[in-house]
């Protein structure tokens, strides 16, 4: 056995045939296919398709733009945006201006994106004020792309632009915080070309490959979807948002748009393994991650699954490697061996390598290691430290605080925080950032916060003690939550304790942190688990009202619903919204949509929308 362990991308990988325009940016690359091949498509949005000429040509007018706006190297750019080509323009557009460019998820709750735009310190803000409420902009500029400055952006000189170097940003993204206070992670040009490189040569992606885009934009998965597929000439296809939360519309749209190469984080990933997969499907290489997978492809799949691994700091991905099937193999899959580029340490307290086989904090440096938090040097410091190896040499690694070890045969075994860091659907969350808004509600007196297991994936569970004299309740707490978080935050259930269990030591003691049940999770409603809002019956819930509450409740966890109760304040979220559309869809055999899912959330409004298409299913024939 060995002493201690550093891992590196093996010289060979680095070797792999790779395009001539390695190591440009991706801006150039771009550039380059506009010039080759002007005419073929780089977008498809829906009806919107999109030429390397066109997203060339509109990318340099509303870079231009940006620069007579005084944008320039390392500020920031907030994009207000829905996923779309017009996203995608925006954040190219920002990169040739030579700023970074910020994702801010429409759906993420107003409060937190005034933190973030302060905190960027970001001067402008595009967005489209046609679709999307205006952010909360203090000290920056708000412009509405399709609004009194297209005409301007569109007179602009589609000359590209000069002066973006490898050492500038490229994008900042914003994680969940242990402070309370989400972080922003800057991420350079040649970060970003480094991911390129690797994508390009790993997966030998061509012109000919159709890609798909299915993260969130506040996910940083989106980069990889977007910059190494567009500077590889291929097409990338963007899934509108049922398609992409649901496993089996997910698995349809990929079949049918011939996607080759997709992206798919793990909890719907592990869904489409199990899935039918027709002989004709295209798809060669499934990309996942965000999550630990549990479950290996079976040896019919016909295409490949490619485990990843990395953190937002190490530009998306530090390891990847395929899984084979075997249904024999115990324990989890790997996360793989380093990407290019990358090194791998598995380090003990006092920062030395570890044996093989011996668990211990993953750490991560060279070429992916990102400049460190936007306007935050302390903890840019405490995170991204100096490493100095046995032979003298002085690395700048990132510490992630993953728990790993070397497995024998080289690839790296996950085994989970060193601290109390969770993923939840692809997303980082610090679990004390949610305690932090918990304990802001008047009511709240100490709370706590754990990830459970489920067979749906992980769950996040919120143990609360309420002050005295006062009745809580879930739903109040939830809309509490939602004005403060992102709703990937919101706990899905509330546990009422009258206290917290606690340690010898004056610890939390999760161990004995009890199961959510009937009898302890938090009601929503004060008037308890009945089927009528009143004695006179007038209010009583109708049958379809009762199938409807059965559903919601089924999906949710929850021992029951009322017929006001609303599915979002219940803690659902468009990822299960999309599960229980389906579910009606088969149910009652009406085409309803996750928006109409949104403009009638409660049973009874949703009740009542099933009510109206079923009865106007005859006269649309």
């Amino acid at each position: 056995m060995q002493s201690g362990v550093i891992a590196r991308a093996p010289s060979s990988e680095r070797e792999v045939s790779r395009p001539a325009e390695v190591g440009a940016l991706v801006i150039e690359r771009i550039a380059a296919h506009s010039r080759s091949a002007p005419g073929h498509i780089a977008l498809i949005d829906g009806a919107t398709r999109l030429s390397y000429g066109q997203l060339e040509d509109r990318s340099n007018k509303l870079a231009s733009y940006l620069r007579k706006a005084g944008i320039g190297t390392d500020q920031c750019v907030a994009l207000h945006m829905e996923r779309s080509a017009d996203f995608v323009i925006a954040a190219l557009a920002t990169m040739k201006a030579g700023a970074a460019y910020l994702p801010l998820d429409p759906t993420t709750p107003i409060d937190r994106v005034a933190f973030i735009l302060s905190d960027a310190g970001a001067p402008l803000v595009l967005t489209h004020r046609a679709k999307l409420p205006a952010p909360p902009c203090k000290n920056c500029r708000v412009i509405d792309v399709d609004g009194a400055a297209a005409a301007e952006i569109e007179a602009q000189p589609v000359t590209p632009l000069m002066g973006v170097l490898p050492e500038s940003l490229a994008y900042v993204v914003y994680t969940s915080g242990s402070t309370g206070r989400p972080k922003g992670v800057e991420i350079t040009h040649a970060n970003l070309t480094n991911l390129i490189d690797w994508h390009i040569g790993a997966f030998s992606v061509t012109s000919s490959d159709r890609a798909s885009h299915v993260a969130g934009l506040g996910f940083d998965a989106t980069a990889w979807e977007i910059w190494p597929h567009l500077s590889a000439g291929a097409t990338l296809y963007i899934a509108d948002d049922i398609t992409r939360r649901s496993p089996q519309a997910l698995r349809d749209w990929i079949v049918a748009q011939k996607i080759t190469i997709a992206f798919i984080p793990t909890v719907i990933a592990e869904q489409l393994l199990h899935s039918t997969w027709p002989s004709e499907t295209a798809l060669r290489t499934l990309l996942t991650g965000a999550d630990t997978l549990h479950r290996r492809p079976t040896g019919d799949l016909p295409f490949a699954l490619v485990n990843n691994y990395g953190p937002s700091e190490c530009t998306v991905v530090a390891t990847s490697g395929t899984v084979a099937p075997d249904s024999s193999a115990n324990g989890k899959p790997s996360i793989g061996r380093p990407i290019t580029n990358a090194t791998i340490l598995i380090l003990d307290q006092a920062l030395k390598p570890v044996p093989t086989g011996e668990p211990g904090e993953l750490c991560i440096a060279g070429a992916l290691v990102g400049r460190g938090y936007r306007n935050n040097p302390e903890l840019t410091a405490s995170q991204f430290v100096s490493y100095e190896h046995g032979e003298g040499k002085i690395e700048r690694i990132y510490r992630t605080g993953d728990r790993a070890q070397f497995l024998e045969n080289g690839e790296i075994a996950f085994l989970g925080r060193l601290d109390d860091q969770v993923k939840i659907r692809g997303y980082r969350i610090e679990p004390g950032e949610v305690v932090s808004c918990l304990d802001l509600h008047p009511d709240i007196e100490t709370s706590a916060v754990v990830v459970r297991e489920t067979p749906e994936g992980p769950m996040l569970v919120a143990y609360v003690v309420a002050a005295p004299n006062t009745k809580l309740l879930a739903s109040s707490v939830r809309e509490f939550l939602s004005r403060r978080l992102p709703d990937y935050m919101i706990p899905a259930q509330f546990v009422a304790l009258a206290s917290l269990p606690i340690t010898p030591n004056g610890k939390l003691d999760k161990a004995n942190l009890p199961a959510p049940g009937s009898e302890n999770i938090l009601p929503n409603t004060s008037t308890g688990p009945t089927d009528s809002a009143g004695s006179d019956g007038k209010n009583d819930a109708s049958d379809l009202e009762k199938q409807i509450a059965a559903l919601v409740a089924s999906l949710l966890g929850q021992p029951s619903v009322q017929r006001e109760d609303n599915f979002f304040m219940l803690g659902g979220h468009s990822m299960l919204g999309a599960q229980l559309v389906a579910r009606i869809r088969e149910t009652f055999a009406v085409k309803l949509t996750l928006r109409q899912l949104f403009g009638a959330p409660t049973v009874a409004d949703l009740s009542a929308e099933i009510a109206r298409m079923t009865a106007a299913k005859p006269a649309a024939k």
